[in-house]
């Protein structure tokens, strides 16, 4: 006979066991089971440490800005011992010209900044007389738009960052939701900035968020106590008199109220016979190569830089991380993480451990002095790959909210459904719970508005 449940979570990555945490959090007594097709939780987020060096297989942290994961480090306790490295407080980089430029942390310093050219900060301007265009665009097309051509390199910077992908193939509406509404709404993005920040006030900017073990702390926190069964991938999923009916290799299960909090190609994979608008999206991949150094290293104080595609470096940038965190490198040494490969250069991926260290040290010994080879090396290979939110990713998210409006007891989440940041998985997970605790209608929210902060 079915094995059978209140609510059933197919997924223990991030946004299953948010979910699950938010669901418990109010209902401590509902019988929930989260099946889980690896023989660890957490998904992407993974946590590396060895020989005294801390790095990050996916994520290396999330800001706090996010209402939705400030009130699960709340109730977790995870607030009391969660490091904080403020984006007020820490330079940013950027590649120009073959060297370090630092970026712009307010909006008069872009009248100094050599980024752009004189005429290129008063083309910024000019988006306050461009007509908004509604029909979908890719990023690099609405932005040139907007701005001018010259803010070009920064959005690649950006988009690299965020995504590992390429700003002329990502849907604008898909990354930035927010700014979009708020630019057909007033007429231009600055309008709309100017008058949202008159409404709500001058904020402070916010704080990368990690913990004392890595990001992974985050994962086995939200572990404790949940009902999860690895090694179980689930191999269909059919609804028949109002039940879902969940089917494992070895089982079958059955509830009233499933949550898919999957990535979203392993979600479109099991709901494929409700002829979704695309059958898959892309996805980037990256490695993380940890190289450690003596103190000797004459790294910038600051989070870290960007490369924008026509600098033609090797790497996509790299986090300084000892800068950014304490905890993170044995003493006397500094520990930097270089990012190599995304939707522009998977050919990378492809090189060996040796080749990928060596080309990765040569690119960043051209950019910082770094008297001596690196006295520790590491590649990390994730598994997960970034999923590329391009053209036609909105209808794909209508399509989404359809099925879930006409299927009772079906929610869907995961990496890649409302965006592919941290903040972003906590905050669907929270919006699912509330859903099926009645909290509120499951219509979708307006999309926020989310700054850029590189």
């Amino acid at each position: 006979m079915p094995e059978t449940h209140e609510i059933i979570i197919v997924g223990a990555g991030l946004s299953g066991l948010s979910a699950a945490h938010f669901l418990h959090t109010s209902v401590p007594d509902l019988d929930i089971l989260i099946l889980e097709q690896d023989t660890r939780p957490g998904g992407a987020v993974r946590s590396f440490q060895e020989q005294g060096y801390l790095a990050e297989w996916g994520p290396h942290g999330f800001l706090d800005n996010n209402e939705a994961s400030r009130a699960l480090l709340s109730q977790t306790g995870l607030d009391r011992i969660a490091q904080k490295a403020p984006l007020g407080s820490f330079v940013r980089y950027v590649c120009h010209e073959g060297r370090l430029v630092q970026l712009p942390q307010k909006p008069t310093a872009l009248l100094t900044t050599p980024l752009l050219s004189p005429l290129g900060k008063l083309r910024l301007l000019g988006d306050l007389f461009q007509k908004p265009r509604i029909e979908e665009q890719n990023v690099g097309q609405w932005a040139a738009y907007r701005f001018g051509p010259e803010i070009l390199p920064l959005v690649d910077a950006a988009i690299t960052g965020t995504f590992a992908g390429d700003y002329e193939r990502l849907s604008i509406d898909a990354v930035m939701p927010g700014v979009r509404g708020l630019e057909k709404e007033a007429g231009s993005v600055l309008k709309g900035l100017l008058k949202k920040k008159k409404g709500a006030g001058a904020g402070m900017l916010p704080a990368m968020t990690s913990f004392p073990l890595g990001m992974e702390q985050l994962i086995t926190t939200l572990t404790n106590g949940a009902n999860i069964l690895y090694h179980n991938p689930v191999r269909a999923i059919t609804r028949e008199n109002e039940t879902w009916e969940i089917q494992t290799e070895s089982k079958t299960y059955r509830a009233t109220t499933v949550i898919l909090a999957l990535p979203i190609n392993r979600t479109l994979e099991l709901l494929a016979g409700h002829t979704p608008p695309l059958a898959a999206i892309p996805t980037a991949r990256i490695a993380t190569v940890a190289l450690g150094f003596t103190d000797k290293a004459q790294i910038p104080f600051g989070f870290g830089y960007l490369a924008p595609e026509r600098e033609n470096r090797f790497a996509m940038g790299a986090l300084f991380s000892t800068h950014m965190f304490p905890g993170r490198a044995p003493q006397g040494s500094v520990l930097m993480e270089g990012l190599v490969g995304g939707r522009r250069h998977p050919e990378r991926l492809e090189l060996s451990d040796e080749e990928l260290i060596s080309r990765i040290y040569d690119d960043l010994s051209k950019l910082i002095p770094l008297p001596e080879p690196p006295c520790f090396t590491r590649v990390l290979r994730g598994n997960s790959g970034i999923p590329q939110l391009e053209m036609g990713y909105p209808a794909l998210l209508n399509w989404k909210d359809s099925l879930e409006q006409r299927l009772n007891g079906l929610h869907i989440c995961g990496f890649g459904w409302e965006g592919i940041g941290m903040n972003d998985m906590m905050k669907a997970a929270k919006m699912v719970a509330d859903t099926i605790l009645h909290r509120v209608g499951g219509k979708r929210q307006t999309p926020e508005v989310r700054p850029v902060y590189f």
